[in-house]
């Protein structure tokens, strides 16, 4: 049994650490309903970033993080194209879903993902805040979280503009 678990365990942890392959095709859209947005961005990905960044900073909301994945993966030995999960929110605003579901704390900072395909398209994506809210079953801040999504979009249309 002890010979079994540990050839299992093995094989996992060389799959675990073997490179994975890079996108093969360029980004399809989300499925209807998988509740992610996405636009298309002008930029390249640090351009991206920067804009977004300069975007949220204009808009006086706390810029919190930004992890570069494929900085990551490299560092495992993987091949990842550029790949960025940036975070963001506006405490006061952001507060208000955690008072009405501590659960909402899984999708509260605001997070966007910023990914280059395999044709070189950059991306920008994030998780419709109508969705976040059935998600976590709050019916009590509709306002609340239609200036979320309003707020998110706008900040994501500065990857789209020159």
């Amino acid at each position: 049994m002890h010979r079994i678990l540990a050839a299992t365990l093995g094989a996992l942890s060389l799959a675990l650490v073997a490179p994975v392959a890079t996108f093969a095709a360029p980004a399809p859209p989300p499925p209807a309903d998988s509740g992610i947005n996405r636009v298309e961005s002008l930029y390249g990905v640090d351009d991206t970033v920067a804009r977004l960044k300069a975007n949220v900073a204009a808009k006086g909301i706390r810029w919190f993080s930004e992890i570069d994945q494929s900085d990551l993966a490299k560092g495992a030995g993987i091949s990842l194209p550029r790949s960025v999960l940036v975070q963001f929110g506006n405490p006061p605003l952001g507060i208000q879903f955690l008072t009405a579901s501590p659960y909402a704390g899984l999708d509260w900072p605001v997070r966007m993902l910023v990914f280059q395909d395999a044709d070189g398209n950059v991306w920008v994506s994030w998780t419709d805040f109508d969705v976040i809210a059935r998600r976590h079953h709050i019916d009590n801040r509709v306002a609340q979280f239609k200036m979320a999504g309003e707020v998110a979009a706008s900040i994501a249309h500065s990857a789209t503009v020159k």
